[in-house]
């Protein structure tokens, strides 16, 4: 089980993403906004990894922002990028190191091997 910080600012993707997370065993905290994720990775609570969308509203490439930001402050977070637009290897080389990707729509299954495959690293 994981604490795993679900960032998109679509709140039926926000919310589909988190039930399927939590049918797996997973503690699941939603933010939809770089804000609302920044105070949360400010608190106490114990996170293990970030699934953020790249685009949030009025943050172009916000969730890559937002991924430095959080690595800056806890550097052992996992990352999980997601975006409905084509990850180009312009987009790509904001991503932090190691972080992993799963383009939209996506699949619960697809969703699943995902975020296996990241917490597995």
């Amino acid at each position: 089980m994981a604490v795993i910080l679900i960032v998109e600012d679509e709140l039926f993707t926000r919310e589909l993403a988190g039930i399927c997370m939590q049918d797996w065993g997973h503690y699941v905290l939603f933010a939809g906004s770089v804000e609302e994720a920044l105070s949360v990775l400010k608190s106490s609570q114990p996170i293990d990894a970030l699934f953020t969308d790249i685009y949030l509203q009025a943050a172009v490439f916000g969730g890559c922002d937002l991924a430095q930001q959080a690595k800056a402050m806890r550097p052992d977070l996992r990352v999980l990028y997601t975006t409905g637009n084509s990850a180009t290897t312009q987009l790509k080389s904001r991503f932090v190191a190691g972080g992993h990707f799963l383009g939209k729509p996506y699949t619960p299954t697809e969703l699943h091997a995902s975020v296996d495959g990241m917490l597995a690293t």
